[in-house]
C-alpha cells in the first residue's frame, strides 16, 4: 500500500493532468451503489476527495429517472419483487432502464470545474468513451442525434443518464456486455418504442470477459477526459472514505 501511495504522489508531482480514482466494485446491489455514489458525490462537492470513476455490475434491477414515465415499466412492481428484481425511482435524468449481471455500469463523479461547464459536452464525452471502447473490439458504434446513448445500427448498446449538482456529476452509463437482453422485454427502454437493444456478446457472437472490458473502458475514459487513472481496490477505497479530510484533495492515499 505504501508503494501505491508513493505512485500517487509521483503522479501528483509530475503530471499536469487531473487524477481520477478508478474503483471496480464487482457485483453490487443497486441500493448499496446508489448510497455509495451519494456519499462520494458529497465528498467531491466539498473538495475532500479527487474525481472518482466507480465501475460495477448490478443484481437485477429496474431504475426510473426523475422525469421517467412509470407506464414504461411493463411489469407490475409486486411481480418483479416476488421474482427478486428491485425497482428504484432515482434522481438521474432519463426514463426507465434495466441493470443486471453482464452489464458494465459506470458512475463518474467528477467536478466539471476542472474540465468544462457544459453538460451537453459531458454527455457527448461519455458517449465517446463507449464508442472508443467498442472500437477496441472492431465494433463501429455511433451517436443518434435524437437520443442520448450509444448505438450499433438501430440498436442501443449503452444507455446514459446523469445528474449534475453544482457542476459535480453522478450516475452515468450502462454498457451491455454479456447482458441477458430478455430483461428489456419488461420495459420500454429509455422510453424509446421503435428501437431495440444489443450487447457485445450478441455483436461478437461470444462471451466477453467484463473485467477486460472494464480495463479497456478505463483507458478510453482516461484518454477522452485527459486524466491520469489511479486504480484502487474496493476495500482500500472504502477505508479511505472514512477519513477523507486527512487526504490530499487531488487524490486519496
Amino acid at each position: 500500500m505504501e508503494q501505491n501511495s508513493e505512485r500517487v504522489r509521483e503522479l501528483l508531482n509530475h503530471s499536469n493532468k487531473h487524477i481520477i480514482l478508478a474503483v471496480n466494485l464487482g457485483r453490487t446491489d443497486y441500493g448499496y451503489a446508489w448510497n455509495l455514489q451519494r456519499k462520494v458525490f458529497e465528498l467531491r462537492r466539498s473538495g475532500c476527495i479527487s474525481d472518482v470513476l466507480l465501475l460495477n455490475e448490478h443484481h437485477h434491477v429496474y431504475t426510473i429517472g426523475k422525469n421517467g414515465d412509470r407506464n414504461h415499466l411493463l411489469a407490475a412492481r409486486e411481480e418483479l419483487r416476488e421474482s427478486g428484481v428491485e425497482v428504484y425511482d432515482i434522481d438521474r435524468g432519463g426514463d426507465v432502464t434495466y441493470h443486471g449481471p453482464g452489464q458494465l455500469v459506470g458512475y463518474p463523479i467528477l467536478d466539471l470545474h476542472g474540465y468544462y461547464l457544459d453538460i451537453h459536452r459531458y454527455l457527448r464525452d461519455l458517449e465517446e468513451v463507449i464508442i472508443r471502447t467498442l472500437a477496441e473490439y472492431g465494433i463501429i458504434a455511433h451517436r443518434d442525434e435524437g437520443f442520448t446513448g450509444v448505438w450499433v445500427g438501430s440498436e442501443k448498446v449503452a444507455a446514459i443518464g446523469v445528474r449534475v449538482g453544482r457542476w459535480v456529476t453522478m450516475h452515468g452509463f450502462a454498457l451491455n456486455v454479456n447482458t441477458d437482453l430478455s430483461h428489456f422485454d419488461r420495459i420500454i427502454p429509455c422510453g424509446i418504442f421503435h428501437k431495440g437493444v444489443t450487447s457485445l456478446r450478441r455483436l461478437l457472437g461470444r462471451h466477453v470477459p467484463i473485467d477486460e472490458v472494464s480495463g479497456k473502458l478505463t483507458e478510453c475514459f482516461s484518454r477522452v477526459f485527459g486524466v491520469d487513472t489511479c486504480v484502487r481496490q474496493p476495500e482500500e477505497f472504502l477505508r479511505l472514505l472514512q477519513n477523507p479530510q486527512n487526504e490530499p484533495i487531488e487524490c486519496l492515499q
